[in-house]
């Protein structure tokens, strides 16, 4: 991709405009009046979003991340999809589907009339990703930059033959220390626990993570808060289309492991998805669509809250 083409053809003056980016890929920085931001072309990925006037970033990324084709970026807004999780057909098939590995299409950019900034870039099925998933696809994201982070991803069956997604927008949230972060609006929620061979359990109160936390919340509806008292906010996420929540933390042992995290990496973020997982299984009709939809905005901190937890080590 041309970094000069892309500015002429949707580069906006004082507020979009295209950049090479880590290990040469393009790169998509928003700036306006309300927040910043830094969107990958590769795999469609927020990779930064701080608003005006917030000292730290919503977004994690990981210093170790991989910029290579092929990988996946750890950090930001990666796109599971067309299925979340392992490859259940056991066809070879890469983790989270392929969408996160694949360099996608600029659509449109704008300069909305209240301030916002708005990217839409797009997928279309290929010859190759027929070979991996063998159905006719458009695959849209909207990415819209204001006061609070609008991510809308939306998948329309362009053949006659019905197909079945699963997905999730995997979002790696920056928190000041996961031993004061708890989560709010899974109380009482069903889950799959994977971290303990896949146990249904049940949530009692706020979710905590002092261990390695992986699971699938089922049936969820309404808002999830992120309480991050180490940094004095509290990030909500509102989303639509979903009924499912993933949350996970790898925790020490495997975040010494992976070798695009540094060993105490899992301490700085969590992972609170907007999803379609498991049994929440989205049919798509032929030529219809559907939309997977999750707000992200920052919010300071009520001082009980900052109260509840002493300072971390």
């Amino acid at each position: 991709m041309d970094i000069e083409q892309l500015n002429n053809d949707h580069g906006i003056a004082g507020q979009i405009k295209f950049i090479e980016g880590a290990g040469g890929f393009p790169f998509i920085k928003i700036d306006n009046a309300k927040a910043g931001a830094v969107i990958s072309v590769y795999g469609g990925q927020v990779l930064s979003f701080q608003p005006a006037n917030e000292p730290h970033n919503l977004m994690f990324l990981s210093e170790a991340a991989y910029y290579q084709a092929g990988k996946g970026i750890k950090g930001g807004t990666p796109i599971c999809w067309p299925w979340f999780g392992p490859d259940l057909e056991r066809l070879g098939r890469p983790a989270h589907g392929f969408v996160r590995n694949c360099f996608w299409n600029v659509i449109k950019t704008e300069a909305i009339t209240d301030g916002d900034s708005r990217v839409t870039l797009g997928l279309t099925d290929t010859p190759e990703t027929r070979t991996i998933w063998p159905h006719a696809f458009s695959l849209s994201l909207v990415i819209t930059v204001g006061e609070s982070l609008n991510l809308e991803l939306i998948t329309r069956n362009t053949s006659a033959q019905v197909f079945h997604i699963t997905q999730a927008l995997h979002t790696y949230f920056r928190v000041g220390h996961i031993d004061q972060v708890t989560i709010s609006g899974l109380d009482g929620a069903e889950y799959i626990d994977k971290a303990d061979n896949g146990l249904l359990k049940f949530q009692t109160g706020a979710v905590t993570i002092g261990t390695e936390v992986d699971r699938i919340y089922r049936g969820i509806e309404g808002e999830l808060i992120i309480n991050d008292a180490a940094f004095g906010r509290r990030i909500k996420i509102a989303s639509r289309g979903s009924k499912t929540a993933v949350v996970w933390n790898p925790w020490s042992a495997i975040s010494a492991e992976m070798s695009d995290l540094k060993d105490d990496d899992y301490k700085r973020f969590v992972c609170v998805e907007t999803a379609n997982a498991g049994s929440d299984i989205v049919k798509v009709s032929p030529y219809g669509e559907c939309r997977l939809v999750a707000n992200y905005r920052i919010e300071q901190a009520f001082p009980e809250m900052l109260n509840e937890f002493p300072p971390a080590a």
